[in-house]
């Protein structure tokens, strides 16, 4: 009779101590897999640097086109910057870009509001591009001001869910909402100096 009511007193605490084994085991997995969100993933990062250094690639080909022959024919203000340093600004401002998406991409888990930030950031990358097209593409400064508005709107909300998320990505966006704040004072100047 011992022996058994120790059997079942063994059996009770084994019982009681599983629920507690389990919660250990969860949380093993739970680190691991944190672990490998947040570790260094060199392949995502060329990746997102890639994609935002591609822009500036597309972008640059439209202005390379057009710089020498229309663009420094326009009227412009005293401190616009020369050409060659703007292109410069734009590959270490997009380089920051790809560093703060490849945060974004690495620290968290597809969930709906990370699929809607990301959403956002591309939106924002592509009304660059579209600004670039319609100011040196399509020749049509007054155009760029339309366009340049909404893509200050969505780099402030993309720099704001970034920050969220992830503080350095949200940081590192700042730079260039206030690169494109710039640039819509030259294209509003150079629209009224032209007019």
């Amino acid at each position: 009779m011992v022996f058994l009511r120790g059997q079942i007193e063994n059996r009770g605490g084994y019982d009681t101590m599983r629920p507690y084994r389990i919660e250990q085991i969860q949380s093993i997995k739970d680190f691991r897999t944190q672990k490998g969100i947040t570790e260094f993933q060199a392949w995502k990062l060329l990746i997102s640097i890639a994609i935002c250094q591609g822009m500036v690639l597309i972008t640059g080909w439209f202005m390379a086109k057009s710089i020498l022959t229309w663009y420094e024919t326009l009227k412009k203000p005293s401190f616009t910057l020369p050409t060659l340093l703007v292109g410069l600004i734009y590959i270490i401002l997009f380089a920051l870009m790809g560093i703060a998406l490849y945060l974004i991409w690495r620290k968290s888990a597809m969930n709906s509001n990370v699929i809607f930030t990301l959403a956002i950031f591309f939106a924002q990358l592509s009304l660059n591009g579209v600004w670039v097209f319609v100011f040196f593409g399509l020749k049509f400064p007054l155009g760029g001001v339309f366009t340049i508005i909404p893509l200050w709107v969505f780099i402030l909300i993309t720099s704001l869910k970034f920050f969220i998320i992830d503080r350095i990505a949200g940081y590192l966006i700042i730079p260039y909402l206030i690169w494109v704040s710039y640039i819509s004072i030259i294209n509003a100047f150079i629209v009224r100096l032209n007019s």
